[in-house]
């Protein structure tokens, strides 16, 4: 099932229609929700399958410390099982704490520490890819009352 969503898409841009598996973009909202009760910066979820061909989209979050972006990491994880999302297929840089990797294979998250965030700026690179807009459906995630 194919579920039709909006998007600011880029800041200069006309607003364009995203489209995302239902479940896909279900398991997205949760996952940022997750990280906004684990109080992540500027969480963003673009849609990349239109531009990469490896996943669907992306969450993109940032915490201002090593602590805080493994605690995002592990709320992500926790909530995303929850509701009823797989196992991730590999966690990566868990033990650093400046950019962790976690691969649904559908989608993809990256949870950063700030500076690390503005070094690599993922949103520049991926400016072509819709925004999907995550906010208003928080409220019917399990993390939203974390």
């Amino acid at each position: 099932m194919v579920c039709t969503l909006e998007a600011d898409g880029s800041s200069t841009g006309p607003t364009r229609r995203v489209t995302l598996d239902a479940r896909i973009h279900h398991l997205v909202v949760t996952a940022a929700a997750a990280a906004d009760a684990k109080k992540g910066e500027d969480i963003v979820v673009l849609e990349v399958g239109q531009i990469l061909a490896i996943t669907d989209a992306f969450v993109i979050a940032s915490a201002g410390n090593v602590r805080q972006v493994r605690t995002i990491a592990e709320e992500i994880e926790e909530q995303v099982t929850a509701a009823g999302g797989p196992k991730p297929l590999r966690i990566e840089g868990l033990s650093d704490g400046r950019w962790v990797l976690i691969d649904y294979g559908d989608f993809v998250v990256h949870v950063f520490l700030d500076q690390t965030r503005r070094y690599y700026e993922l949103e520049r690179l991926w400016s072509d890819a819709p925004k999907v807009l995550w906010e208003n459906e928080i409220a019917s995630t399990p993390a939203s009352g974390a």
